[in-house]
């Protein structure tokens, strides 16, 4: 069998969790259209038996938050994730929004990838919103900088161009074992997969810069045979941003649950009891305890 591990880095918004929902042909990371939703790397499993004249491959994906100029510790500890992701994987596959020009983060992050010998490819996505004239002046400004081995245009929204992406990525894998069983998809733990849907639905509700100012923590997390009971804590920065998410007569809450509480329901197979609580914590992201409370820093 051949095996490895594949980091997506990439700009906030061009797509990255969207991509790797549709390789894995089920939704394991949010999305969401507000850059920076991603926060924690992602870990997604394909598992192949057929390749490889029978042998199989797995191929296992690390989803990054996107690289950014940080504004808050939090920011930067985000940054910290995606740049160490990178080492230590067999290949980096930089995922590149076609629907825009380079910028100057996009620069930044090329010159970043130089510093690493590790096999690179690059996926432009968002193939149908562009012009074949507006996707070869991309394709050439990327391979001018001689860090790529190949060059692939994707729709991860759409799926176009996805299995040729794939069966290159095949190719890099190297002689190893099968990390996760046939059947598993991601290794993360399901508090945290319910955490992050419930912090999805409030990017989709919410506007502007409160949804950047929140996480959610599970308080409880009781299965029972045909019920999983759920106590989450939803904590933003503001007395203020707390009566946006409650919303008047407490409707916004409402809405965020029910639609958090269908989706956890599919998640994990069995009828879901979604308790909701805001709660204020001001300056959070700039708290280092805090911080390392969310998993990014050693104590």
């Amino acid at each position: 069998m051949r095996s490895g591990f594949i980091g997506i880095i990439g700009r906030p918004n061009v797509g990255k969790s969207t991509l790797l929902n549709r390789i894995l042909g089920e939704k394991i990371a949010i999305t969401s259209a507000k850059p920076q939703t991603t926060r924690n790397r992602i870990t997604g499993i394909y598992t192949d038996m057929a390749a490889d004249e029978g042998r199989g491959v797995q191929m296992v994906f690390l989803d990054t938050p996107g690289i950014h100029k940080p504004k808050n510790k939090l920011g930067s500890a985000i940054n910290e994730t995606a740049v160490n992701t990178y080492k230590g994987v067999d290949v980096i596959l930089l995922l590149a929004d076609g629907s825009k020009e380079m910028s100057r983060g996009d620069h930044y992050l090329l010159e970043m990838l130089k510093e690493s010998d590790t096999p690179k490819l690059l996926a432009i996505n968002k193939m149908d919103l562009m012009k074949p004239e507006d996707y070869l002046k991309l394709y050439n400004s990327y391979m001018e900088t001689g860090l790529f081995d190949d060059v692939y245009g994707v729709s991860a929204l759409k799926g176009t161009g996805v299995p040729e992406l794939l069966d290159r990525l095949k190719e890099y894998m190297p002689e190893g074992p099968m990390f996760f069983p046939e059947d598993m998809v991601t290794s993360d733990p399901e508090r945290f997969l319910v955490s992050e849907i419930i912090r999805e639905k409030l990017l989709t509700y919410l506007d502007q810069e409160v949804p950047h100012g929140v996480f959610v923590e599970i308080e409880s997390f009781k299965e029972e045979e045909d019920l999983t009971s759920i106590s989450a804590v939803i904590y933003c920065e503001k007395k203020s941003h707390k009566s946006i998410i409650i919303g008047k007569g407490g409707r916004k809450l409402k809405g965020i649950g029910k639609s958090a509480r269908m989706e956890i329901q599919e998640l994990l197979g069995t009828k879901v009891y979604l308790e909701l609580w805001v709660k204020v914590k001001e300056n959070w992201r700039d708290s280092d305890r805090m911080i390392r409370n969310l998993g990014y820093k050693d104590e």
